[in-house]
């Protein structure tokens, strides 16, 4: 089996008023109707920064305005690899619309979630929920 260079993917975690935004995948892509934190793939010669800014205008019609470099994990699927750079937005212009026919939503990390998240952001939850005590 050849081994290839893992896909370069950014996500974002949108903060507004204490609440996180989560998205559905959309019909038509891998793992669709799975929950995430919005994002996509990088494109080649693209910043993480141009390709978050990018992504959320395409997806969710709203430009982050503040933001930070927050981690990075690598993901092993059984067809592929990826590896995505989370960033926390504090801050975005416009108003959040599905561009992609996808459902979203705000959460709050204490609430009870009753959408089938992806289990890598599962795992974002967990950190972001400790990372959140320890504040």
């Amino acid at each position: 089996m050849e081994k290839t260079n893992p896909i370069e993917v950014i996500a974002g975690i949108i903060w507004k008023d204490g609440l996180f935004l989560s998205a559905e995948r959309p019909a038509g892509k891998d793992y669709a109707g799975w929950w995430e934190f919005p994002g996509g793939k990088v494109e080649v010669n693209e910043s993480l920064g141009d390709a978050l800014v990018r992504e959320l205008q395409e997806e969710l019609c709203i430009t982050p305005t503040n933001f930070d470099f927050w981690m990075e994990k690598t993901v092993q699927y059984p067809e592929y690899t990826v590896h995505l750079s989370f960033f926390d937005i504090w801050e975005f212009s416009g108003q959040v619309r599905s561009m992609e026919n996808q459902q979203f939503d705000w959460f709050d990390l204490t609430g009870n979630l009753e959408v089938r998240f992806l289990p890598i952001n599962l795992e974002i939850l967990e950190m972001l929920k400790k990372r959140e005590l320890h504040k």
